[in-house]
């Protein structure tokens, strides 16, 4: 095939888009190069690219030329089939993380946030949720805001929150149900931010140095508090 002679044409490394400099160059690879770098024959290279796996390479006439994206998208793709995931389950997982909001999107609080957020490779993530990182999960998750994509990586909302999952993931209990839940946790959590707002609002005409954000870490005691005492009522129930 003309296309894939072409890809044997000279190397290359091409300023990105944009003026002024300040951005690093993006280096561009042939296909026997971009197979040397990520370990792989050029045959599996252009399997992949058949298969869809890695996304079609910047053309210039009869040249084409990959860039460190596809690098990265290949090291992924041989991490994943290294933890058990098949060429299909990793052609869907791209698929669902293609489709997924951008960190922009996700992260889009006005002002600052107590939470810090993870990026994480595909194959760190899968290495968190070992064997429950299907594209139906990977969906959900992205479709419930607790995961967005910045270019090859995965973010993360939340440290915490990534923690807090993968340890009960860990005992045991199905990602999905662990989703499932969170889902219905952040309704009970909007509704009491919603009540401490609406309560700090109504005295704000008496008090107006008072703000929201002050009376924060006042809330979050008061809902911890009440938490763990129906935990205690639940736990210890005759």
């Amino acid at each position: 095939m003309a296309g894939d002679g072409a890809d044997a044409v000279t190397d290359g490394t091409t300023a990105a888009a944009g003026t002024g400099g300040s951005t690093p160059p993006v280096r561009e690879y042939r296909m026997d190069e971009l197979a040397e770098a990520a370990g792989i024959t050029v045959r599996t290279v252009r399997f992949y690219r058949e298969r869809g796996l890695i996304p079609p390479p910047r053309r210039e006439g009869r040249i084409a030329w990959y860039d460190d994206h596809h690098l990265a998208r290949l090291r992924t793709i041989a991490a994943l089939l290294e933890r058990g995931h098949t060429l299909q389950g990793i052609a869907e997982l791209a698929e669902a993380f293609e489709k997924g909001r951008d960190v922009a999107e996700l992260l889009g609080i006005d002002g600052p946030s107590e939470e810090t957020p993870v990026r994480l490779t595909p194959e760190e993530l899968a290495d968190r949720f070992a064997g429950q990182v299907t594209p139906e999960n990977l969906s959900a998750a992205m479709e419930f805001g607790y995961l967005g994509t910045d270019g090859d990586d995965i973010v993360h909302i939340s440290h915490r929150l990534l923690d807090a999952s993968a340890a009960l993931v860990r005992k045991g209990i199905p990602l999905a149900s662990v989703m499932e839940a969170g889902q219905r946790i952040r309704e009970h959590a909007d509704a009491l931010a919603e009540l401490f707002i609406a309560f700090t609002v109504e005295h704000a005409a008496e008090h107006p140095e008072v703000t929201p954000e002050e009376l924060r870490p006042l809330a979050k005691s008061v809902v911890e508090a009440e938490l763990s005492l129906a935990l205690d009522r639940r736990l210890h129930k005759p």
